[in-house]
């Protein structure tokens, strides 16, 4: 669901900057446009509409065959998806203490996965990022094979391989 913010929402310090714009601007058409184009550049926001819900990530981590795919739980793997990347299919973070950067739902390491890398899943870093999620699964079945399986994800090991509510992250779910 997409969510558009008027000017009041903005806050004082985008307020601000149109009135700095404004002022700035010593003719009357200078200042329209001014003005004209600082409110479309805040209009058009970036929208939350990648975020998918729990259930969908379920659903379709589901029917891409992940559940008890090399022994893990479809909630296992539900859990890793919401550690990894909030349940944002086009998520991109810069890793900079591990040194790459991941992409994707389950923010799989350019290092090691894909194009600019090793490239071990055979496909575009870019791939990982579509919303379809059959890249990224066909990609993560890779990564699970190896002898770490899950674990090669520290925030799996940290948050979810012990948890004692793993199911909870299918409550609800229509599978």
């Amino acid at each position: 669901m997409e969510k558009h913010l008027g000017l009041e929402a903005l806050g004082w310090r985008n307020q601000a900057h149109l009135a700095t714009i404004a002022l700035n601007c010593q003719e009357p058409e200078k200042m329209k446009a001014s003005l004209v184009l600082s409110l479309l550049g805040y209009l058009v926001v970036p929208s939350g509409a990648a975020i998918m819900g729990r259930c969908v990530v379920a659903k379709k981590l589901r029917d891409g065959g992940l559940d008890h795919f090399e022994g893990y739980s479809l909630a296992n793997w539900v859990c890793l998806a919401y550690f990894e990347s909030k349940f944002n299919p086009t998520a991109v973070y810069e890793n900079l203490q591990r040194d790459y950067t991941g992409y994707g739902l389950f923010q799989i390491p350019n290092r090691d996965w894909c194009d600019t890398g090793k490239n071990r899943c055979h496909m575009s870093c870019s791939a990982l990022l579509n919303p379809d999620l059959k890249k990224t699964i066909e990609c993560v079945k890779k990564i699970v094979k190896d002898k770490e399986g899950l674990g090669a994800w520290p925030s799996w090991s940290l948050n979810c391989q012990y948890s004692d509510t793993l199911e909870r992250w299918l409550d609800g779910c229509r599978l």
